[in-house]
């Protein structure tokens, strides 16, 4: 909510980044300016940068046209409102002073003039980031949080906004993307996963069990990651325990935990 009203009040993003676009490309202009005379590559750089400059700043001008008038097609939207609270409040002072006519004449006249306004004004605003994406809102909408979680987490807006349903669907061909020439072994695991979310297994059970077989390289722990990382959005919600630290038989102690009577038997596995 706070960043939508601070694109209202100040510059959206998109168009910040634009202006310091034209201030950097700005200063390298005059910079290879001053070479230009006296080198050749410097003078096409220079060309391509005066290309690359005029577009930026025709971008901007554009940019600044639409940010001016949804800024102002919001604005409309808030004086409303603004004027609606205060015929509220002068509706029920009118009905306190038992002035009926004057609160009749509100209420049933002017409030709703300024109540078909406002539905017209939103209706227009709907209708137009239906057809044409807008920089400003006046609602906070799930991309708007999926945006702000994205930042805080690095997990990727598309991920945020996917339902349940979506990624099940998408999971095979997400793990066969990270997982080269196991086909069969994919499947299965993401067979299983759908099962297991289509409540066709018993909940009392864990979502799948799996033992994968194979000599080092052929893709056993990518799968498992590319599982952990499709189903919890990370990677590390993969617990791995090397089984070679384990060979010894005192060793599985830092497994299990040391047994009664033993050092260690306090600080458990």
């Amino acid at each position: 909510a706070a960043k939508l009203k601070m694109e209202i009040t100040s510059k959206p993003a998109p168009l910040d980044e634009l202006d310091r676009r034209v201030l950097q490309l700005e200063m390298e202009r005059l910079s290879v300016q001053k070479a230009a005379p006296h080198d050749r590559g410097a003078a096409a750089r220079l060309s391509a940068l005066v290309a690359s400059l005029e577009e930026a700043k025709r971008r901007q001008q554009e940019l600044t046209v639409e940010w001016e008038k949804e800024r102002e097609e919001l604005r409309g939207v808030q004086r409303l409102k603004e004027e609606m609270d205060r015929i509220q409040i002068e509706i029920q002072q009118a009905e306190r002073d038992y002035d009926l006519n004057r609160a009749a004449e509100l209420k049933y006249g002017t409030l709703r003039d300024l109540q078909k306004a406002l539905a017209e004004a939103e209706a227009a605003l709907a209708a137009g980031e239906a057809s044409v994406p807008r920089m400003l809102h006046l609602e906070v909408g799930a991309g708007d949080v999926a945006e702000i979680v994205a930042k805080w987490t690095g997990i990727p807006v598309r991920r945020l906004l996917a339902s349940d349903r979506q990624r099940l669907l998408a999971l095979e061909t997400a793990l066969h993307a990270r997982v080269v020439g196991q086909d069969a072994a994919v499947s299965a695991v993401a067979d299983a996963i759908q099962r297991s979310r289509a409540g066709l297994n018993d909940p009392a059970r864990p979502i799948a069990s799996f033992m994968f077989l194979g000599p080092t390289g052929v893709g056993k722990t990518e799968l498992a990651k590319a599982l952990a990382g499709e189903l919890f959005s990370t990677e590390a919600a993969l617990v791995r325990i090397d089984m070679s630290e384990y060979m010894e038989k005192h060793a599985v102690s830092r497994l299990i935990g040391a047994p009664p009577g033993y050092v260690g038997y306090d600080e458990g596995g």
